[in-house]
Order: structure tokens, then C-alpha cells, then sequence
């Protein structure tokens, strides 16, 4: 239904998947290690596919565009997956080089390695992203925050009330975005390090670039506690549960 109804409206979602997971401590990219018999790559990219979505950019390693236009996007035949570019070093060298692929007005960037998003978060996404131009999936955080030194002494406990994990996908008016990156990069003295950037929302608040009058805010979009990142090895046994209860 929302997408009848919004067929003016452009969207691209950009899927990152050149990270080499050393958190995984697996000689495997996690991208491609195996989940439930597929890699988990697939899974973000299924996601897509079956939304109203209608183009992806996968964004690999460098050297991986072969393999996964072979070994992923054919062979699972998907084939909404429109370009395949090679990422950075870090995030934000990846998402730039996928915004730049990108042809849709408005533009979801995730996480590859968050396996379990669900069509509902999805559809969430690109209605947020209409009406506030950045829009970002999050869910209120369950867990006490405590706020340290650098010697670990707790010096604060914020309310936890105010406080969100957030999560992918993160969605943005793509020239909004691909703007926000070139001014933080132009205003760099020397080289800039793309390491300090981890996180898209972070750059749209960093630029403070006016639209109509003002400086747009970040939304909060409520998320799915499932929607989880695989990345440490203790996640496999998790994820494999929710594969399998979602199946079953």
C-alpha cells in the first residue's frame, strides 16, 4: 500500500558489506560466513529485495566484486542489487562510495551484518525518512549506562530514559547526506580521518548544513530489538535461533 501510494518517490538502499570482522576472529570475511546455509550477507540483501525498495547497492571489500555478483547476488537471484562498488578502508569511505552509486532521492544505508531486518522496520524507514528528511532506527535502551574515565572509575549514570541504541537502517534525503560528508571532509585541515565517522547520523549532525531555514534534526524511528549486528562469534548460536524460530 505505501508504495502505491508514494511511486513519485525514489529510494535506494545501500548495504554495507566491506568490513573485514576481526571481532568475528574468523579467517572468513563475516560477510560471507555461513548462517543457517547461507551467508549471512544474504539476509540484508533478502530483506531488501522483498521491500518496495527498488534498487540496492552492495558495497564490498576490494577484489570481492566478482565473487559476489557470482557467488550472492546470482546465484540467489537477486536482482535488485543494481551496482556492485568496492568500499574504503573504513565506514564512511563505503558509504560515501555508495551514496555516489545511488540514484534514488531518498537513501536507507544498513549494515550488512545486521541479518534480521524485518519489512515492518523497513517500511518505517521510508516513511520517516519523508516527512523528517533524516531519519535513523533505534530502540530505547533496557540496560543502566554508566558513564566512565579513563582509568574505568564511574563518573555519571545518565538517565536512561534519554538513552537509545541505535541501529540500521539509517535514512537520509540523499543529497541532505552526501552534502553533510563533502563539507565535513572540505573542512578538514589535511587529511581526514574517516575513522572518527562511524556512525551516518553523526555526519548530517557534524555538518549543521541549513535546509529551508534550518538545521534538520535527527528522528528516532523505533527499530526491532532482533535486529541485531553479528559481530563477535558468540552472536552465530543467537542468530541461528532466530533464523530458525522465524521459519519455524
Amino acid at each position: 500500500m505505501f508504495a502505491e501510494n508514494r511511486k513519485d518517490v525514489t529510494y535506494t538502499a545501500v548495504v554495507l558489506a566491506a568490513g573485514s570482522g576481526r571481532r568475528m576472529k574468523s579467517d572468513l570475511p563475516k560477510q560471507y560466513m555461513d548462517l543457517s546455509g547461507k551467508p549471512l550477507i544474504y539476509y540484508a540483501l533478502k530483506a531488501f529485495q522483498d521491500s518496495p525498495i527498488p534498487e540496492i547497492v552492495l558495497v564490498v571489500s576490494k577484489g570481492d566484486i566478482d565473487y559476489c555478483r557470482r557467488e550472492i547476488v546470482e546465484r540467489f537471484q537477486l536482482d535488485k542489487v543494481k551496482e556492485i562498488v568496492e568500499g574504503g578502508n573504513e565506514r564512511a569511505e563505503s558509504v560515501l562510495n555508495g551514496l555516489e552509486a545511488s540514484s534514488g532521492e531518498y537513501v536507507l544505508i544498513h549494515d550488512g551484518a545486521r541479518a534480521f531486518l524485518t519489512q515492518d522496520v523497513i517500511t518505517r524507514m521510508m516513511e520517516g525518512v519523508l516527512e523528517y528528511k533524516a531519519a535513523v532506527a533505534a530502540v530505547p535502551e533496557k540496560n543502566t549506562i554508566k558513564v566512565v574515565d579513563s582509568e574505568n572509575y564511574v563518573k555519571s549514570t545518565p538517565d536512561r530514559s534519554s538513552l537509545w541504541e541505535i541501529q540500521t537502517p539509517q535514512a537520509f534525503d540523499r543529497e541532505l547526506l552526501l552534502n553533510s560528508y563533502k563539507k565535513i571532509i572540505q573542512n578538514c585541515q589535511g587529511e581526514f580521518d574517516y575513522s572518527k565517522l562511524t556512525d551516518d547520523a553523526m555526519v548530517v549532525e557534524k555538518a549543521g548544513l541549513v535546509i529551508d531555514g534550518r538545521s534538520p534534526k535527527i528522528k528516532l524511528i523505533m527499530g526491532d530489538y532482533q535486529n541485531i549486528k553479528m559481530t563477535t562469534p558468540e552472536d552465530i548460536p543467537y542468530g541461528e535461533f532466530l533464523i530458525q524460530s522465524r521459519q519455524g
